[in-house]
């Protein structure tokens, strides 16, 4: 698998530039069907999906949440706008997530560092650096030749700023760099691969307000983000390139204090990618024959035109270029919740849920986990169960976050 496993997503992202799909859209059923007429999934499609991987425990065990919760030391990935909000005036998390260790890989892990910094009662800065590794490689060719040896790695770093912009109501902007060498150098069907690079942007936005919940003291946050808003990129010279995964994430979270050793948030996030739906190259008449589709390649190149679209006609056009129309937009949201509870704000249990359609993707499953704080330090520990057929590279597997609180050095607390 470690000698076969970089080569595979070259292929797959030279597939991608190539596509051409022969599998037919049927418009009485609104979805592509195979040859019994059963729906077959229509994935969205995008390079450095390594963006979109949840990064710390804490979220990680509770249902992938994370928009509008108090966890400011990886802000940074869901929603950098709610830092002027969180509880500390500064943080730092560091985190790190085996990857495919249900197939006995090893060396193929994320590591995730972020932080914050709050400047005053109103500002606030963050920044974050992802980097996964796909592990040591010796790349083959078809026939089982060794080609050379080879270390895939994908890179992110990111920094943000956040103000208030009214007492309960804050916006963020990060700016980001992200870097994929998965196979430099190697060539595929005569293709030289080359580095992929992008720059990008994520706006945030986060409501703040205190609440009363019966009895009880509470906060309520509701979130919206718009993340990865940054040039396509491609593997290879051509000149088609692919998109990188713009999401929309819009978030709640309700925060109840029961007393002062006793707290429980209720958090409840959805995502919709913001990148063009795949078309089939195909369509089935009334009589149930296949017939070219005229809007898979309108200027006759070979490439698919939802492929060329441009990046804001891309981003604006994803809510509603779906071939199955509303019905399938739908099915490209996915869902998370996650239930937190805190004694004596030292000692957490989370755990969460995640949802994503059948046809498009299928990633179902539960999360729990723990946190413990002690003084200076945190500890965060998430765990992954499948809940349906479709394997996750995380299936099974721990993740861990240390985190770092710099508040106790400040001189209030001296």
């Amino acid at each position: 698998m470690n000698k076969i496993l970089s080569i595979i997503l070259c292929v797959f992202f030279l597939s991608v530039t190539n596509q051409s799909s022969a599998q037919l859209f049927d418009p009485t059923v609104g979805c592509i069907v195979d040859s019994n007429g059963d729906c077959l999934p229509n994935t969205i499609l995008g390079a450095l999906p390594f963006l979109r991987i949840v990064p710390d425990a804490a979220g990680g065990s509770m249902g992938d949440t994370g928009i509008a919760t108090d966890n400011g030391t990886n802000a940074m990935h869901f929603n950098a706008s709610k830092l002027p909000f969180v509880s500390k005036e500064r943080g730092l998390a560091f985190t790190y997530t085996p990857w495919l260790t249900n197939i006995g890989l090893t060396d193929v892990y994320l590591i995730y560092l972020s932080g914050y910094m709050k400047i005053d009662d109103r500002q606030s800065f963050g920044g974050g650096i992802r980097f996964f590794s796909l592990g040591d490689i010796t790349f083959t060719d078809l026939q089982g030749g060794q080609t050379g040896e080879g270390k895939p790695r994908e890179w992110e770093v990111a920094l943000g700023y956040t103000t208030k912009l009214a007492d309960n109501f804050a916006a963020g902007l990060s700016a980001k760099y992200m870097l994929s060498d998965l196979a430099t150098g190697q060539m595929v069907n005569g293709v030289d691969i080359t580095t992929a690079t992008s720059f990008a942007a994520d706006l945030s936005f986060t409501y703040n307000n205190e609440v009363q919940v019966g009895l009880y003291d509470s906060r309520l946050r509701i979130g919206a983000a718009i993340s990865n808003i940054g040039s396509k990129v491609t593997y290879t010279r051509n000149s088609t390139r692919d998109f990188i995964p713009t999401n929309l994430g819009l978030g709640a979270a309700l925060e109840m204090d029961f007393d002062e050793y006793n707290t429980i948030t209720f958090a409840l996030d959805i995502n919709k990618l913001m990148i063009p739906t795949p078309i089939p190259q195909t369509l089935k008449d009334e009589n149930g024959n296949p017939i070219s589709n005229p809007d898979f390649d309108t200027d006759g190149n070979t490439i698919a035109d939802y492929r060329e679209k441009g990046l804001f006609s891309g981003i604006l056009g994803s809510f509603g270029d779906a071939p199955g129309g509303f019905g399938e937009e739908m099915q490209e949201i996915s869902y998370s919740v996650g239930i937190e509870y805190w004694y004596d704000k030292q000692f957490a249990v989370r755990t969460g849920y995640y949802f994503e359609h059948p046809l498009k993707g299928a990633r179902q499953f539960l999360t729990v986990g723990a946190g413990l704080k002690y003084n200076v330090f945190g500890f965060d520990i998430s765990y992954l169960v499948p809940t349906s057929n479709t394997r996750n590279p995380l299936d099974n597997t721990l993740r861990f976050t240390l985190l770092f609180d710099f508040e106790v050095f400040s001189a209030s607390n001296i």
